[in-house]
Formats: C-alpha cells, structure tokens, sequence
C-alpha cells in the first residue's frame, strides 16, 4: 500500500466553500467507481478555512500518470473535475489549471518504529 498527502485551495468565498462541501457529501456514483477503479482504497479530504488536506491509500500498483489518462478518457469524470475547478484555485507557486500537489512527508512518527 501506498499514502499520498496532497493539497489544493478552494475560492475564498464562504458561499462556495458550503457548495464544495455539499457536493462531497453526494459525490456521483460514476466518480466513486473511477476512485475504486484506479487502486485508491480510501481517501479523505480535510479543510482548514479554503486550504484542503488529501490524505489517500492505494493499491501499489496505483499511478497518477495512468488515473490521469483514464481520467481525459471518462466524460463524466471530466464533467465532475470542470465543475469541482469552479470552487478551486491552484496553489500559490504552481501552475496555471494545476489542481492536487503532491506534499513531501517530512516527519514519519510510528508507534511500531518508537523505540523508549
């Protein structure tokens, strides 16, 4: 299994952060499918004002390059990353249109790797 931390930033916009929210608690079936189809196996995504945490688990053959092409290829996952893009805004520092950036893990604590 592998973990991924991404993050991504809504429009500041108190209204548009409640659609957001909203249209996560009914997330299309064909979306939830395209999820399990590509390896993830959770996925959570926290908020903390318009700042957005991912925390996602996948299968290990999972490949971003590959859930990216399966993606293009999937109208209504197109229609549903469209209509997600009209609450989101890319990061500062990142590319026009970029969406999820990839976080760098820096503090890896476990309880099965603690020594006392």
């Amino acid at each position: 299994m592998k973990r991924y931390c991404m993050a991504l930033d809504l429009k500041n916009d108190p209204q548009l952060i409640k659609e957001y929210e909203a249209r996560h608690q009914q997330v299309w079936p064909e979306i939830l499918e395209s999820i399990k189809n590509s390896g993830i196996i959770s996925m959570e995504i926290y908020r903390w004002e318009n700042r957005l945490f991912m925390i996602m688990d996948t299968e290990d053959h999972f490949s971003f390059k590959e859930k990216a092409l399966s993606d293009k290829a999937n109208p209504i996952v197109e229609e549903w990353e469209n209509l997600m893009w009209k609450y989101q805004q890319a990061l500062p520092g990142t590319k026009s249109g970029e969406k999820w950036q990839l976080m760098k893990q820096i503090f890896p604590f476990s309880m099965d790797n603690y020594q006392k």
